[in-house]
């Protein structure tokens, strides 16, 4: 009886919600557009990001071109980040820079791009399981990257460019593992041409990353059993050189050439 209880007053409560929702839809209609705003603003700092989605879209709709219309065009932007709705977040970022290129709030809209693709393909187990990422596709983070190198080309003085500076290292970082673990998969498939020519974007591309030492590894590793030893021994010398202790070099010198 307790339970039929809870959930006939649980689907009241639903009901009640609906139309409540409906009806403050209805009224809506009739707002100003100062009320509307307001209403949408109020939404978005409760984080009630749903509900602001839905009064800023509206609000776009009746006043395209209103008083509100370039700082709602923005929070629209960030309330779809922050529903997760990641392409409708950088569809609208790209909007305000196409149409508010002077707005004293432009490098936001950069940021925000970067930000958005930087979270993108985060699902619930990325967040809560240890899963390496930089066995996961890339295209995402690779976009992110050259987002925040455009703010930092365009607006080095930005109030964003601290924080953008510090992802852009994590993601340059993945990206470098991302290859090399490409790389590694080259070689166990017998690829070595392919293992040493991805390996060698690594140097070329990311130097000082934490994978740049394994890159060389794999790229003598790789010109030892093409039999190029000229290429291995440069790799290897390299590598002795700036990681004197790396295992890597006892196992460039166990391969066997047959």
């Amino acid at each position: 009886m307790t339970i039929r209880f809870f959930l006939l007053a649980l689907l009241l409560q639903t009901g009640a919600c609906s139309f409540f929702d409906s009806d403050e839809d209805d009224s809506a209609k009739n707002w100003t557009v100062d009320r509307l705003y307001n209403e949408a603003k109020g939404s978005l700092d409760a984080g009630y990001y749903s509900k602001a989605v839905k009064y800023y879209e509206f609000l776009e709709t009746r006043f395209p071109f209103g008083v509100y219309g370039q700082q709602s065009l923005l929070d629209l932007a960030y309330a779809y980040y922050k529903t997760e709705d990641f392409d409708a977040a950088v569809s609208a970022c790209d909007r305000f820079v196409r149409l508010y290129p002077q707005n004293p709030h432009v490098d936001y809209a950069y940021y925000l791009r970067g930000l958005t693709n930087f979270g993108r393909g985060k699902g619930l187990t990325e967040r809560f399981l240890p899963l390496d990422t930089s066995q996961r596709d890339t295209s995402s983070a690779l976009r992110a990257f050259r987002d925040f190198t455009e703010l930092a080309r365009k607006y080095p003085d930005s109030q964003y460019i601290p924080d953008a500076q510090k992802r852009m290292v994590f993601l340059r970082n993945l990206l470098a593992q991302h290859e090399v673990h490409v790389a590694n998969y080259y070689m166990t498939r017998g690829a070595y041409v392919a293992a040493a020519n991805r390996a060698r974007f690594v140097v070329e591309t990311y130097p000082k990353t934490p994978s740049v030492p394994d890159a060389l590894v794999l790229m003598a590793k790789a010109y030892k059993v093409l039999e190029l030893n000229d290429l291995s021994g440069d790799a290897l010398r390299v590598l002795e050189l700036n990681y004197p202790n790396h295992p890597g070099l006892n196992e460039v010198a166990g391969i066997v050439v047959r």
